[in-house]
């Protein structure tokens, strides 16, 4: 396949060449694009060694030739990595002033973008309105991450890993249905988007249930599995709602955010949206117990050093109640974090709580003291209805999400 990758002029420009070489060592063949802002990143040399192939980057380049058409047009897929705030309006807006938003007007490949930018730039009201455009034309986001940033600032913006974006890249080229080209210049594309349509629901973090004004009984979780798993559905064209508790990164641009303390806010959020939702993946660590009483005051301790008694009164079990309601079609999704070391015993304990809960899959995933709730990556196991195991996987935690969602929207 033919795969033009778009590199614009950010710092993440470096990580482009990761992504460059992915598709060339996948056999296709690569063409970049690059805009004159990112050749002070990198140098043509480096793009031209990696992609096997001459870089384009002046519109007036091959003009008797009409190159600004002739690549868009012989393109399979276009990928721009990284992808700046000011490339991305460009892109929503249709402004056509460089050789790769040119390219991108005439083709009728699919697209796939990865931003990369300062977390005050994504959260920008004009980048949130730009990007909601974009997934609305049915370009495929990727990213951002979340992590360090130029110079010392950290949080969400950070471009995705090369291994991620060629992933995701080249799942939307599987899923795209690109006809054998027949002769002439002109072809036909399926959009991408196997959620198209669909209202996919996420809990992500982990609820808090208060002892006193200043104390709380919790978890661990971070919510990014969730988080990924939303950003992975937005990709794939879903409408998603996200129902964050107390999550440790941003939540994707282009989501429903309904933020939550405790299992029973997060009861009342997740009812209300399974009312109009086609998927519901509860990834978020719900707390099982609550007490009984919570105090107005805070706790003291006693001067006789006397044991603390709290009495706890268990949570609803929300999973069972979403799985045991009337469905209308709707496919749940449950997950279950153990730590349990024997993987035949995770096994057996996943088989368990899925005949419990009566959901239609089951995410299984090993969580202590530094896997699971506090790495970037994961390692799951899910299970169908009958118990039996439907897919393995492991990695960051965006190409997992997309592992579950490749088998619920084969469904």
């Amino acid at each position: 396949m033919t795969i033009v990758v778009g590199v614009t002029g950010g710092i993440a420009a470096y990580k482009a060449v990761g992504v460059i070489r992915g598709f060339v060592l996948q056999g296709h063949d690569v063409h970049v694009i690059a805009t004159e802002a990112a050749l002070r990143f990198v140098g043509r040399p480096t793009f031209e060694a990696i992609s096997r192939n001459p870089i384009n980057t002046d519109l007036y380049e091959g003009v008797a030739q009409v190159r600004h058409v002739a690549i868009g047009q012989s393109a399979d897929l276009i990928v721009i990595a990284p992808a700046t705030a000011n490339t991305i309006a460009k892109l929503a807006l249709g402004l056509a002033d460089d050789l790769l938003t040119n390219t991108v007007l005439v083709s009728t490949a699919p697209i796939v973008i990865a931003p990369a930018m300062h977390t005050e730039m994504w959260q920008n009201a004009a980048t949130v309105a730009n990007i909601a455009i974009l997934r609305e034309r049915r370009f495929t986001i990727v990213g951002p991450a979340s992590g360090q940033l130029t110079g010392t600032d950290s949080g969400v913006g950070r471009m995705e890993e090369p291994e991620a974006i060629t992933a995701a890249a080249l799942s939307v080229l599987e899923k795209s249905a690109v006809p054998e080209r027949a002769e002439g210049p002109t072809r036909t594309a399926e959009a991408p988007g196997d959620l198209s349509g669909k209202h996919v629901v996420v809990t992500a973090g982990g609820t808090r249930e208060p002892l006193d004004p200043v104390r709380f009984l919790g978890n661990r979780s971070s919510g990014r599995q969730g988080v990924a798993i939303a950003q992975a559905a937005l990709n794939r064209g879903a409408t998603v709602t996200l129902i964050a508790a107390h999550i440790e990164v941003h939540p994707p641009a282009g989501a429903t955010l309904v933020e939550v303390a405790t299992a029973l806010e997060l009861q009342r959020a997740v009812t209300d949206a399974a009312a109009s939702a086609d998927i519901i993946v509860m990834a978020a660590a719900v707390a099982d117990y609550r007490p009984a009483s919570v105090q107005q005051a805070k706790i003291k301790k006693t001067e006789t050093h006397a044991p603390l008694n709290i009495e706890l009164v268990e949570n609803p079990d929300i999973l069972a109640e979403l799985s045991a309601a009337e469905r209308h079609g709707r496919v749940i999704v449950g997950f279950a974090a153990e730590t349990e070391p024997d993987t035949d015993a995770l096994l057996t304990l996943g088989q368990q709580k899925l005949a419990r809960k009566g959901c239609d899959y089951l995410v299984i995933n090993r969580v202590g003291w530094s896997t699971g709730f506090v790495s970037e990556s994961n390692e799951i196991i899910m299970l169908d209805s009958s118990g039996d195991i439907v897919m393995k996987a492991s990695g960051d935690k965006l190409s997992v999400a997309d592992r579950i969602l490749d088998v619920i929207a084969s469904r």
